[in-house]
């Protein structure tokens, strides 16, 4: 079988889903997520491996797998977003060097299965003052000239949520090398950076993480310091995913006949609410019509939707999108409004331009 998924490296480390597959499987198949890796993966030996838990706790352990098969087992049903999801899109208003150009491939759902965080912080206990939780892989990211592993923090409520897992599994078997084996965290409904891989260290704070992937990549900087203007050091620190909707099937530029025409796609709430609404404009959103949900969203995973709409005549015609929870503030209708130095969380009105003949 051809593979067509959007492959950004020669050891294909950082590849996005496969859209055709992504329209009909509501749980991506293991060989088609997405993946995002900032350096090799590393090769680790299950029977020497260990997960050591230090920082602000009452007291540090180190655990083996063995160890942490004797907790109770938590399968959480997921969507993984990718910071840069769409961050193609922002490339029509100039340049962001050094960044993948991300469609709207990094994005895949699937069912992790593990141990709950929150077991484990139970067992060693947090010390007065720890509002945070470090998680730091096993890779090895060479960043000025030092060597460490890809890493970030949560806050400790979201810690404590019960479906906050450390995974070994995904859709039923192993994680594969590429996905993080023998464990990594899932931080459900925040960005992927946060569900570190290779994990090898939970560490209480008091403060957020200090690991460069916290404090020099992954924040939002909506103006550019001129002085350094890929620096993002300034900016807010990406966390909870917001709301955004994904046109799949009709895909850029595809040739169609004028008429009915079905769209479908895919729409996620922010921070794990449910999509109450999704609707669909023929005309660059002059007019909207209603989707239908055909599939449901899972907690923290995406909802399938799918619409009828009428191209009327032939030419160019441009399909929008736009989803609600409920709860979240609107997409912005507007790629300008989002905007920011590194491309990050582009949640803008999604526009598909098509040709009707």
């Amino acid at each position: 079988m051809t593979d067509h998924r959007l492959i950004f490296d020669a050891e294909a480390q950082n590849t996005g889903t496969r859209t055709d597959v992504t329209a009909d499987n509501f749980l991506t198949p293991v060989d088609q997520f997405f993946t995002r890796s900032h350096g090799k993966i590393p090769t680790i030996d299950p029977k020497t491996w260990r997960l050591d838990v230090d920082g602000l706790c009452t007291k540090a352990r180190s655990f083996t797998l063995q160890d942490l098969r004797a907790f109770p087992r938590r399968t959480v049903p997921a969507t993984l977003i990718c910071a840069g999801l769409r961050r193609n899109e922002y490339l029509l208003l100039g340049p962001l060097p050094g960044e993948l150009p991300w469609g709207p491939q990094a994005a895949s759902t699937g069912e992790w299965t593990g141990v709950r965080l929150r077991d484990v912080i139970d067992m060693v206990g947090v010390a007065p003052g720890v509002r945070y939780v470090e998680f730091t892989g096993l890779d090895s990211v060479e960043r000025h000239g030092h060597a460490f592993g890809f890493g970030g923090s949560i806050d400790l409520e979201k810690a404590l949520d019960g479906d906050v897992i450390l995974a070994t599994e995904l859709n039923g078997e192993p994680l594969p090398p590429v996905h993080g084996f023998p464990m990594r965290a899932v931080v459900p409904g925040w960005i992927g950076a946060r569900s570190v891989k290779w994990l090898g260290r939970i560490t209480f704070l008091a403060q957020p993480s200090e690991n460069y992937f916290q404090t020099q990549a992954y924040r939002v900087q909506h103006k550019p310091d001129p002085s350094k203007p890929r620096d993002v050091s300034a900016g807010v620190a990406l966390s909870t995913i917001s709301l955004n909707a994904v046109i799949l099937d009709p895909v850029p530029e595809q040739q169609l006949c004028a008429g009915q025409l079905r769209v479908r796609g895919w729409a996620l709430g922010s921070a794990g609410r449910p999509v109450t609404a999704v609707h669909v404009s023929p005309n660059d959103a002059h007019d909207w019509v209603q989707a239908r949900i055909t599939h449901d969203g899972m907690g923290y995973t995406w909802t399938f939707w799918e619409a009828t709409i009428t191209l009327p005549k032939p030419g160019r015609h441009t399909l929008v999108v736009r989803a609600s929870d409920g709860v979240a503030p609107p997409q912005p209708a507007e790629l300008k409004d989002g905007w920011n130095v590194k491309g990050y969380a582009n949640n803008a009105w999604h526009r598909v331009a098509v040709v009707a003949v």
